[in-house]
């Protein structure tokens, strides 16, 4: 699809800069925000932790936007003790939250995807936007789940969600609904509506498995109260560890689903095929932010890429490149901050035979070698001053002069660029070129940090371990409730490339058939030093590397200790029904959704066919 012409200023570098590079906690890190997406750019509007927010192309709005389809006072953003809510102020093109149209005061969710006529805002809150209150029904039952998940977490206990998401007549089905919840409900779930037509189900010590007893039933009950709706469900820990994670994760696979249909959390991701490239993509935001890359690839507009080291920059780039008419043609990504200091010219444009001591060939430059195709530019804000003017003459005029030569050789390339530095701060420092940075940024695009993608990261995690096991040649290992727990609450500031990293170590170093939370770094267990490690374990990494094992006396934790007892005894109960479910359950009084739920945890692989009572 192509790009309005249209024509909106280049938004400033501190709306668009990544969050801090250092070690200290980013910038509003406990603010609400919205990640607003208009035409061919993307900036971070802070929401107040209480007032109202005008959004509309009025002068005295304080969310001011550009686009067209947006009127002079569109909406209002409401946020209070008692939440976040949006308010259409009847607008032309009307306001919509996760596609559907607003009405009244509408409850806002971390993870929703507002519409302003055509442009696109994603909320995002590393703080809960749902007070604790107990007022609306919507923020009961959101505090409800948060108790739910918070026990699940702390005592290993299985909870699934479901979403259910209603067709655009919702007046009759909301009443066939309601009135299966009312004969149906079981006295230990929690339903209650987040909005006019999406209804949320908690439950309890029920892991979502296909063929669970009662959940399928559940599924099918309430598909067959509204038929034309969808369904979707997501467990914890496997799909989220927290709650409004777990909403967003059942929501997107709702959406997913077909009419009709129930869709699991894994079909709300989308895996992205970029020519031998796979990019995993389930949060929200990156949906929206991929959909504006693949719109931005229809242009020739230069890319701006910011966000914090590690956050995928040269994925979104080459997205860029591969969904271009230049898709065919090279894709040289250069490091700018690796580029030898005397020799960044040469690098880029080339140099003739005898231009300076060394050169014994003449050789063309990354720029020249980019010949109809797409250069990536990272880590543009380490070129030095030089570079920078010759930088931008060459991309003003598409001509370029070798180091030691008079002639000017044309180039035909588009150019994509990236930084983790806020360089509207670098042009004010005099490092950076303005004139540049106007060049390089006619559209921009801040790809959010991983801590603020809590859905991505037990999917990434699981992808980067079967791929690790697999190009090692070794049996899938699994991930522990608790290891899933701890990685959620990790700051990640390597992003993915960190993520990734790790995955790679645990496939190479642990020796057994579970990823257990002592296999992880220190740091992400809030411990200090060296932790200590069971015997027969293996060492976690730090910063990239091993760290030293405990001394030999050193005991395991108490919570290694329970669950590895806790693996013995089922263990043992399943030999002794000879591997039916419901007999070992029996034998150690333990509820049979808790078994199959811990053994799936636990990476206990069973018979098919032994799960229950009909294997008897």
């Amino acid at each position: 699809m192509g790009i309005r012409a249209m024509s909106f200023p280049i938004p400033s570098a501190r709306e668009t800069r990544p969050l801090a590079t250092g070690g200290g906690e980013p910038p509003d890190s406990g603010a609400a925000y919205l990640l607003v997406m208009e035409g061919d750019s993307s900036w971070r509007f802070t929401l107040p932790d209480e007032g109202t927010v005008l959004v509309g192309r009025d002068e005295t709005a304080d969310l001011r936007l550009k686009d067209e389809s947006v009127s002079r006072r569109h909406a209002r953003i409401l946020v209070t003790e008692e939440g976040a809510r949006v308010v259409d102020l009847g607008s032309h093109n009307g306001t919509s939250v996760n596609g559907r149209q607003v009405e009244g005061a509408h409850l806002l969710l971390s993870g929703d995807v507002l519409s302003f006529g055509g442009v696109v805002a994603v909320v995002r809150a590393r703080v809960r936007l749902v007070a604790v209150r107990r007022t609306l029904e919507s923020e009961r039952l959101m505090v409800h789940l948060r108790e739910e998940v918070d026990r699940a977490l702390r005592y290993g206990r299985p909870l699934s969600v479901l979403v259910l998401a209603l067709p655009d007549s919702v007046s009759a089905s909301r009443e066939s609904v309601e009135a299966l919840l009312t004969a149906e409900a079981g006295p230990a779930e929690a339903v209650g509506w987040l909005d006019a037509a999406h209804l949320l189900c908690v439950l309890p010590e029920v892991s979502g498995e296909p063929g669970e007893e009662g959940f399928g039933e559940r599924v099918e009950a309430l598909l067959a109260a509204c038929p034309r709706a969808r369904l979707g469900t997501a467990a914890c820990p496997t799909d989220g560890c927290d709650a409004d994670t777990l909403v967003a994760v059942a929501r997107t696979a709702a959406q997913a689903a077909k009419p009709g249909r129930a869709a699991a959390a894994a079909e709300g991701a989308t895996r992205l095929d970029l020519a031998g490239r796979s990019v995993l993509v389930a949060d929200p935001a990156m949906s929206q932010l991929y959909a504006l890359l693949r719109r931005l690839a229809a242009s020739e507009l230069p890319v701006l890429v910011c966000g914090e080291t590690g956050v995928g920059k040269e994925n979104a780039a080459f997205a860029v490149h591969h969904w271009s008419r230049r898709g065919t043609g090279p894709f040289i990504a250069v490091n700018c901050a690796a580029l030898p200091e005397g020799l960044v010219e040469s690098e880029l444009f080339g140099n003739e035979k005898g231009a300076f001591t060394g050169a014994t060939t003449s050789r063309a430059g990354l720029l020249e070698s980019a010949q109809g195709g797409t250069v990536f530019l990272d880590e543009v804000g380490e070129l030095p001053p030089s570079a920078q003017a010759k930088l931008l003459r060459a991309l003003e005029v598409r001509r370029i002069t070798r180091v030691g030569d008079t002639r000017e050789r044309p180039i035909d390339l588009r150019v994509v660029a990236a930084t983790h530095r806020d360089l509207e701060a670098e042009v004010a420092a005099g490092r950076f070129r303005q004139d540049l940075y106007f060049r390089l940024g006619a559209a921009t695009v801040l790809l959010p940090p991983l801590r603020e993608r809590p859905r991505e990261v037990p999917l990434l995690a699981r992808d980067f371990l079967a791929r690790a096991c697999l190009a090692l040649g070794r049996q899938e290992l699994v991930l522990a409730s608790d290891t899933l727990h701890a990685l959620s609450r990790h700051a990640w500031p390597g992003n993915v490339r960190e993520l990734r990293n790790l995955m790679d170590y645990v496939a190479a170093a642990v020796a057994g058939d579970v990823v257990e939370p002592h296999h992880l770094p220190p740091r992400m267990m809030g411990r200090k030093g060296t932790a200590p490690v069971p015997a027969g374990a293996e060492p976690a990494p730090e910063a990239g590397r091993a760290v030293a094992v405990a001394s030999a006396g050193a005991r395991p934790p108490l919570a290694q200790e329970l669950r590895e007892l806790e693996r013995r005894r089922m263990l043992e109960a399943l030999e002794a029904s000879d591997g039916v479910q419901t007999k070992a359950a029996a034998l150690i009084g333990m509820p049979i959704r808790t078994f199959s739920f811990k053994l799936k945890q636990l990476g206990v692989q069973v018979r098919p066919g032994r799960r229950g009572p009909e294997d008897e």
